[in-house]
């Protein structure tokens, strides 16, 4: 790919105005503008490194270094947090309601700002500027964070990942959303324009049940199986719809029953979260998004805790 295609792919998937991309890469806006109207290149090797640093960042690599991987997940699982502190801790929770309803949602299609979701969330406003069932969506996905971080914090009984327990959450995420929430599907599905094969829908449960004895497993390593069950549950697609914010409210509780900080994947790296996802599918291979969960868990970590006392 050339470093004009590159420059514009970042450009629309990162949100950046060209502006900060030109701050990021280093260079003027007038440089920068050159380079997207092709009547320049870049030819700087600092230019071109500073460009695929940041195409990898937006949309993945094919091939991740074992070192770089090695050194974010251990800095990643340094980042604690247990359900109990975060349901009692509330301007953390706040926030981190606040950017995981917003990022997760966006990721499926919702044209919400950040703005918008804190005030439906926080103030009970309704918005006449988005639909009602964007406005359902976050108040919908508040509601079934608030419930996993109950359940985790809830002492008095183990917690223990179960079919049943998935079809909660998708009842309380899909509610009023669709007619069959909580359900799983009973019919074949296919992802358009994805070369992953969805699970048999005859075999969900039996599927399910596996996936959920490998989380209720102990593990020696958080982010592997973070990454592999993710992407088993995904590759399952139980339910109709609302699969994707299911799974990253399962990653999102399985990290907290960890005791590991959440990774939330933002919007801007939808790419490279789809491209991860294919590779650890389709070829097993799980570093990609290994490497994403960690850098995310990294970068929820700092942007969360700014400010919080």
């Amino acid at each position: 790919m050339t470093p004009h295609a590159k420059i514009t792919n970042i450009l629309n998937a990162s949100g950046l105005s060209q502006e900060a991309l030109a701050a990021r890469l280093g260079v003027s806006f007038v440089t920068l503008n050159s380079w997207l109207n092709q009547k320049s290149a870049p030819k700087r090797k600092s230019s071109l490194e500073k460009i695929d640093v940041l195409y990898v960042h937006y949309f993945g690599a094919l091939v991740v270094d074992a070192e770089e991987l090695a050194a974010k997940k251990a800095a990643a699982v340094t980042n604690r947090l247990t359900a109990a502190e975060l349901r009692d801790d509330r301007e953390l929770l706040d926030k981190i309601t606040l950017n995981l309803t917003y990022h997760t949602n966006t990721i499926e299609g919702s044209t919400m700002t950040m703005r918008d979701v804190a005030e439906v969330l926080f103030d009970n406003k309704v918005l006449k500027n988005h639909t009602a069932v964007e406005q359902r969506e976050a108040i919908n996905h508040q509601a079934a964070l608030n419930f996993l971080i109950d359940a985790l914090a809830d002492t008095s009984r183990p917690f223990r990942w179960s079919p049943d327990l998935l079809c909660a959450i998708h009842l309380r995420l899909m509610n009023g959303i669709i007619s069959d929430a909580g359900s799983f599907r009973n019919h074949a599905v296919r992802i358009v324009g994805a070369a992953v094969p969805l699970a048999n829908f005859m075999r969900i449960e039996s599927r399910l049940l596996s996936l959920c004895e490998q989380l209720n497993t102990a593990t020696d390593d958080a982010l592997r199986l973070l990454a592999e069950t993710h992407a088993d549950f995904e590759q399952i697609h139980p339910f109709s719809d609302g699969n994707g914010r299911t799974g990253r409210l399962v990653m999102f509780a399985k990290s907290l029953q960890l005791g590991l900080f959440p990774p939330i994947i933002e919007k801007e790296r939808k790419s490279a979260y789809y491209r991860s996802l294919e590779l650890a599918q389709i070829h097993g291979n799980f570093a990609n998004l290994e490497l994403l969960l960690a850098e995310s868990i990294l970068a929820t970590a700092s942007k969360t805790l700014q400010g919080t006392a």
